[in-house]
């Protein structure tokens, strides 16, 4: 989550992450989801997502992304003390940018 003294014109307190989670637009996608501690609800309401990650079990959901866009979401279920502070930003991008994202990714840029 992106400190509140860190935050620029535009970007969402609580909701605003310092890394996005960056998936190409107009392709099928499946998402994995487990979790290591405790149980979390991986939830993207704009997407339509609301997964369960559970430790120990490999919990799966498909998405289509139709249009560019940032989609918000958190962790709605009740894990612990920081439980209001998991937020998740969602990139949707063009499979152009995605694959540039993913080179510089590789390349450690």
């Amino acid at each position: 989550m992106v400190a509140q003294e860190d935050l620029v014109n535009g970007a969402l307190r609580l909701l605003d992450t310092d890394v996005h989670v960056v998936l190409p637009i107009k392709t099928p996608i499946r998402l994995i989801i487990t979790a290591t501690d405790v149980i979390h609800s991986f939830a993207v309401p704009a997407l339509g997502i609301k997964m369960d990650a559970c430790p120990g079990r490999l919990n799966q959901v498909s998405l289509f992304i139709n249009f560019h866009g940032y989609f918000y979401g958190q962790c709605s279920e009740l894990c612990g003390i920081n439980h209001s502070f998991m937020p998740i930003v969602i990139e949707g991008v063009t499979i152009d940018q995605y694959l540039l994202w993913v080179q510089s990714f590789l390349e450690g840029n």
